[in-house]
């Protein structure tokens, strides 16, 4: 006869500490460490493996992130890099599937999964920018077609193994990717952080150390460099996600196709040639944000001047300088049009700041003309580092001897 009280009381027992009787710090570091593999699975595979075909994955990786996705997220890999490429495509116009200026920060952050879902549903989409994702047996028939699968195994893995509090943790695995990949990392980078490139778009690095969300908080450096596998640019940023990148390739697991160009200095040449040029062209977002450096430090060193001058002699200048020092290195159009009078009286008032703007624009001028012979671009930046050497601005004269010692 079946002992119905001693029955309830295993039910009971189970329900309060589950198979494993894990304790709550193992239950969190279950959590943490689960969800953690979830993002390095978007970030490797989805974003820098098939969306931009950075690096190429052996089998085994490429096959076991695609199966703790649809465990852990069910998400289909074809919808995600289709609404990623478009999200490029894209960038920050009302087609964006996830701008927060074209939609607003608020619905970015709030129901981001909502405009990714309603994105999945559009066939043109799909079948414009889903190209060159996987399309075997096991994606046809089980990853793609049975997406609510893989999360309810998950489900009743995690109440198996810790009971009711296993509700909790399947909740918080389900949750991670909504508030920081379609949230987080689509709303708060593209409208909130530090820049280190004047990209096109308005994404922004959120963090320069790259953990919680695989190095995807360097957003501004990827949409900079989309086609790159690693996500850090400076000395002080650090990308966990080019981390088990590095050890898979150590393992020969995969293999990097490409990374950001780095600008390499030599020796200073008598004059700018070809190959000074080209190193401008191919690194033209780190010397210009070099160049915003400069622009920086002369808006300081005029805010100094004006202060050593007193109170009396700063007024509007002094408030124009400090506009100027925030946004005057940015491209024109990117600058907000109720700050675009203190720039002007920043100008005026700074004949070295105006001469550097102007110069900024026709440096730009060398990789934006399309229909100019090489050779007359050649003789183009030969005049630019002239006449910034004979200017009598020292920061224009510093930045055209790096140029010349640009290979």
């Amino acid at each position: 006869m079946i002992d119905l009280s001693s029955l309830f009381a295993t039910f009971i027992d189970w329900a309060a500490h589950g198979l494993v009787e894990a304790t709550w710090w193992q239950m969190l570091l279950f959590t943490l460490v689960t969800t953690h593999i979830t993002i390095a699975s978007v970030t490797i595979f989805l974003h820098r493996s098939q969306a931009h075909r950075a690096l190429d994955l052996h089998a085994v990786p490429s096959h076991f992130f695609r199966f703790w996705l649809w465990l852990t997220t069910g998400m289909v890999t074809k919808e995600w890099v289709a609404i990623h490429r478009k999200h490029h495509a894209k960038c920050e116009t009302a087609d964006d599937p996830h701008s927060p200026v074209a939609h607003g920060i608020k619905t970015v952050l709030l129901t981001g999964s909502e405009l990714y879902r309603a994105e999945a549903k559009v066939t043109e989409t799909l079948t414009k920018y889903g190209h060159n994702t996987p399309d075997d047996w096991i994606e046809k028939h089980l990853y793609s077609r049975h997406t609510a699968l893989g999360v309810s195994l998950l489900l009743i893995l995690d109440v198996l193994m810790f009971g009711a509090v296993g509700l909790t943790v399947w909740a918080v695995q389900m949750l991670w990717i909504p508030i920081t990949a379609a949230g987080i990392i689509n709303g708060l980078g593209h409208w909130w952080g530090y820049r280190n490139f004047e990209a096109v778009d308005a994404s922004t690095n959120i963090s320069p150390i790259g953990l919680i969300i695989g190095g995807e908080e360097l957003h501004n450096n990827h949409h900079t460099y989309p086609t790159s596998a690693k996500l850090s640019v400076k000395k002080y940023e650090f990308d966990i996600g080019w981390g088990y990148i590095r050890l898979l390739e150590v393992m020969g697991l995969a293999k990097v196709r490409k990374t950001a160009p780095q600008l390499v200095l030599g020796e200073v040449k008598p004059v700018a040639d070809s190959k000074t040029l080209e190193a401008l062209i191919a690194n033209r977002y780190e010397v210009m944000a070099n160049y915003a450096q400069q622009l920086r430090r002369t808006c300081a060193s005029e805010v100094a001047r004006l202060k050593a001058q007193g109170a009396a002699a700063s007024g509007n200048a002094w408030t124009n300088l400090r506009v100027a020092e925030r946004w005057l290195h940015r491209d024109a159009e990117k600058i907000p049009s109720n700050l675009r009078a203190a720039l002007d009286g920043a100008l005026q008032a700074s004949p070295a700041l105006a001469k550097l703007v102007a110069m900024r624009e026709e440096l730009r001028q060398l990789w934006t003309r399309t229909n100019v012979s090489a050779e007359q671009l050649v003789a183009d930046l030969q005049d630019w580092c002239r006449r910034a050497e004979e200017s009598g601005i020292a920061a224009l004269r510093e930045f055209s001897m790096q140029l010349r010692a640009a290979r």
